[in-house]
């Protein structure tokens, strides 16, 4: 069911309307006199809602606006707890008390919790009118709109800077300049030649492409150098290209229809030779419209475009005869000489006590030539003191001082960042929760997410899969930057650059999102309700004091840096998200009162010093993920099969089961289980999971008496939603002989510590599998067609542990009759000794990416022809052996990539 969600722009507004209009039904229908002021607060509640998300586009609303959102966010969040209090109290089916005393308390107790809620809704309701009230006396004429000054656009000014004051410029010039004159091996000399510069914001796109444009604009007929921008007037930028290539004004008032615009543009430059650049696209429709001025067969015309996002450049590119060009930070070199400049005469002037905070300084500002020209302006005005200079280096990423050249800067961060859709806004700003430098995995932030109503399933995708999405899409739009990849080249990981980080830090700060403790030099602000509170402390720091505010409203609480001192439970109440991860202090007395945090959702217990769950985890109703790992837990407590919204745990493989896992039926996810040192009936129950997704399996001390029951198990849960299935030291299970009837919904099966003989027959019955790892001691033609046959197999990682008196070591050869026709990626990995494959005209068509491990034979004629991999488009090869040998081997290989007609990337490992 689709989940109301919470958002940066609207607070909980869209939770508490939903949960108003649960009250608003039979369950609820003899408490009338609340029934009756919600009627009135839900028609209320919707106006602002709507009002806020119109408010979200602004880039800059003016300051009343600003209190009156900030206002209205606050009093969601209040009201959303004020309901949760009260369905707490009154709608707990679950318990029924026992005895004639225990029944009045109760009764009792929801009359008082009725009492409350009414006088709770009454007080908000009364704060809501004085809001609005409030906001409508003092509105002024441009309260709406926002400031009226005029801004100039700092992307211009980069226009009109002197190349000679340019640092780090000369190399991606001269790379460009070669993709935009160099002929292409494959292409007449004639045709239109495009190069999509795409980069951050403040990386100078802009700069680097009008410096290409300076040098070779004398060498064409007609020239333009226009900006696009995020809400493009199409006229206007029309007009713009026709007066600039034909050099003449073309008049506003100029009659005609942006169709007849764009043909006489086309007509204009039908046979002229042109060089047009089009800067700062946000949008693959804008283009679209655009790239229909420049017709297609003109003299060897060229274009370069800008943009943030990587989808953009890549539909820009794909247009005309083109490349993507992902523009660099600076390395430390030139930005030791740009930061120089801007300060000193020279390098040398620098003074030396000022020389390691400089470095200092550089290093976060991690080559970015924006954030570089920004605060060497703030310390040109700077007196030079070590210790002033070092508070400017606090201050990068910090969120702290600002001043014109740090406005500016932050100005053009904004643009990316009101680009966004509400929720992706969310998701960003969420960011800001961990300290800089972090690497964030995307499985924790995504869940995170989900946890904290952010996102939620959108149409056929789950909620998961929409998160991959959106983390997929803040890579997309460059905002956040790509860290760990695993061996199939996902992104396992994000980082944050620092600038980006300041402007979503000062944006959460702003709108009470995120509340930091613990950061050096860093404002807290106004002392409002502490929504999520990050801490960042030193072992010996205690964080919590009387003095901070209002700790019983924090939805989530995250602490890093090990800090010795940990806040006690008592202290919150509405959390929804604990995240102790990493905690070497966490010891089982910190879980004490655990049980009354009856909103938690996310509790991240791993690589702590718990050695024991208390029993009241099972109070935890609405908790959703559980993650345990690395702790010192053994056995989990019988309390925990009360979880009944648990969708995701991950224990330690050693951790023990209590009696009545099938009680657990939100289970989605479960690793990892050692099965065998579960109680005897643990399989059985554990079949009986029907939403259970996502299993990891070890195998350690296998008993050929659970064979059957294992594998009918398995089944039950193939039969239902089991979609992932990993085994571990599963020699012997998988060795007994055939999963009949096979779990046919098995998208992904990964073997880890797993040898079998052959690849089994059963498995071509798996005709959903999209991702297979398997490990076989040997393999022939006919185990090729087996996986061959496989019909939706996308990622096949193959190791052959093949002896050396094996029959099967010849050459294996993949043909158009073996199948693999939708596979995209393909592992494989022979040891010790090799077993040759060689691909034939027709293999493998949708094939993209190729990873071969293997030891040489020794001759330099090996050939796996790789040219008839029609779509591939990356090749790497890990080559074992004398150095002789291995240059031999890559020679020959690099042959046979050359013969390819995509020209894929060769990479060479040893």
């Amino acid at each position: 069911m689709e989940v109301a969600l919470v958002s940066a722009v609207t607070g909980a507004l869209k939770p508490v309307l939903e949960k108003m209009t649960a009250l608003l039904g039979d369950e609820y229908k003899r408490f009338k006199g609340v029934r009756k002021e919600i009627k009135s607060l839900t028609h209320e509640l919707t106006a602002m809602d709507a009002f806020l998300l119109n408010m979200s586009g602004e880039e800059d609303p003016g300051v009343q606006d600003k209190v009156w959102m900030n206002e209205v966010r606050e009093l969601s969040y209040d009201m959303e707890d004020s309901i949760d209090d009260f369905i707490q109290h009154v709608g707990d089916n679950d318990i029924k008390p026992d005895g004639f005393i225990e029944k009045i308390k109760s009764s009792l107790g929801k009359m008082k919790a009725r009492r409350r809620i009414g006088s709770d809704i009454q007080g908000l309701k009364k704060q809501i009118i004085e809001v609005g009230e409030r906001n409508e006396r003092y509105k002024t004429p441009h309260a709406f709109s926002g400031p009226i000054n005029a801004i100039v656009d700092t992307r211009a000014l980069v226009i009109f800077e002197h190349a000679s004051k340019l640092t780090g410029i000369d190399e991606p010039k001269a790379e460009i300049i070669k993709l935009l004159t160099e002929h292409d091996r494959c292409s007449s000399t004639q045709q239109v030649k495009i190069v999509s510069i795409v980069g951050p914001g403040g990386m100078g796109k802009t700069t680097l492409a009008n410096q290409v444009y300076q040098d070779l604009k004398v060498k064409f007929e007609c020239r333009a150098f226009l900006s696009v921008s995020q809400n493009p007037d199409m006229m206007n930028i029309m007009r713009t290209i026709r007066s600039q290539v034909s050099d003449q004004r073309f008049a506003d008032t100029e009659e005609g229809s942006l169709q007849q615009l764009i043909i006489n543009i086309t007509d204009f430059l039908q046979d002229k030779r042109y060089f047009v650049v089009v800067d700062d696209i946000w949008d693959a429709d804008a283009w679209k419209v655009i790239r229909r001025a420049f017709p297609e067969s003109s003299s060897s015309s060229r274009i370069i475009i800008t943009t943030r996002i990587n989808d953009v450049a890549e539909s820009c590119r794909s247009s005309f005869d083109g490349h993507v060009y992902h523009i660099r930070p600076l390395d430390m070199v030139h930005s030791r000489k740009l930061f120089h400049r801007r300060l000193f005469d020279s390098q040398e002037d620098c003074p030396s006590y000022l020389t390691e905070v400089s470095n200092q300084i550089l290093k976060k500002c991690a080559g970015l030539p924006l954030a570089i020209i920004a605060i060497s302006s703030l310390l040109a005005n700077t007196e030079r003191l070590e210790d002033l200079w070092n508070q400017v280096k606090e201050s990068v990423g910090r969120a702290l001082e600002r001043n014109p050249s740090i406005d500016g800067m932050m100005k053009i961060l904004s643009l990316s960042y009101f680009d966004l859709p509400p929720h992706l806004k969310t998701c960003l700003l969420y960011l800001s929760i961990f300290p800089e430098d972090s690497v964030i995995k995307k499985k924790v932030l995504i869940r995170r997410w989900i946890v904290e109503r952010f996102i939620h399933a959108e149409g056929r995708y789950t909620s998961y899969e929409y998160g991959e999405w959106c983390f997929n899409e803040l890579l997309n739009r460059n905002l956040i930057l790509p860290g760990e990849t695993d061996k199939y080249g996902r992104v396992k990981s994000c980082r944050v650059h620092d600038t980006i980080l300041d402007f979503i830090i000062s944006k959460s700060i702003e709108e009470n999102f995120v509340t930091l403790v613990g950061v050096p030099n860093l404002n807290l602000g106004t002392l409002n309700k502490v929504r999520r509170l990050s801490l960042h402390a030193s072992e010996k720091e205690n964080l919590i004091r009387p003095t901070c505010p209002m700790l019983s409203h924090v939805r989530s609480l995250d602490l890093f840096e090990k800090p010795e001192k940990i806040p006690s439970l008592d202290e919150f109440k509405h959390l929804r998200v604990l995240d102790y991860g990493g905690c070497f202090y966490l010891e089982n007395h910190h879980l004490r009162n655990i049980g009354r945090l009856f909103q938690l959702r996310y509790l991240n217990l791993i690589w702590t010093n718990i050695s024991e769950l208390p029993e009241e985890i099972g109070h935890l109703r609405c908790l959703e993920m559980l993650d345990i790992r690395g702790t010192e837990v053994y056995c989990l407590p019988s309390s925990i099969v009360n979880l009944k919204k648990l969708s995701k745990l991950l224990v330690k493989e050693e951790a023990r089961f209590p009696n009545g896992i099938e009680n657990m039926q939100a289970l989605e996810m479960l690793k990892h289980v050692s099965l065998f040192r579960q109680p005897s009936n643990f399989a059985q129950e554990l079949g009986q999971l029907k939403n259970l997704m996502k299993l990891v399996l070890d195998f350690v001390d296998y008993s050929d008496e659970f064979h059957e029951a294992i594998a009918s198990c398995l089944h039950n849960l193939g039969s239902q939603s089991l979609r992932s299935l990993t085994i571990l030291w599963g020699d012997n299970f998988l060795q007994q002989g055939p999963l009949c009837p096979m779990p046919l919904t098995l998208q992904k099966l990964v073997t880890t510590y797993t040898t079998i003989p052959r690849v089994p027959n059963w498995m071509g019955s798996l005709v959903n599998l999209q991702h297979l790892r398997l490990e076989v001691t040997e393999a022939g033609q006919e185990d090729l067609c087996i996986l061959g046959a496989l019909p939706a197999l996308l990622i096949l990682d193959l190791v052959i542990r093949a002896r050396k008196t094996s029959k099967y070591t010849d050459w294996l050869r993949v043909s158009c009759e073996v199948g693999f026709q939708c596979l995209k990626k393909f592992y494989y990995r022979t040891q010790p000794e090799p077993a040759a494959l060689v691909f034939m005209a027709g293999s493998m068509p949708r094939l993209e990416i190729l990873e071969i491990n293997y030891g040489p034979d020794g001759t330099e004629s090996l050939d796996f022809g790789i040219e008839n991999l029609p779509r591939l488009t990356t090749a790497t090869w890990i080559i074992h052996g004398k150095k002789d040998v291995v240059e031999a081997e890559k020679a020959a290989l690099e042959r046979a990539g050359s013969r390819h007609p995509n020209y894929p990337t060769l990479v060479f490992r040893c």
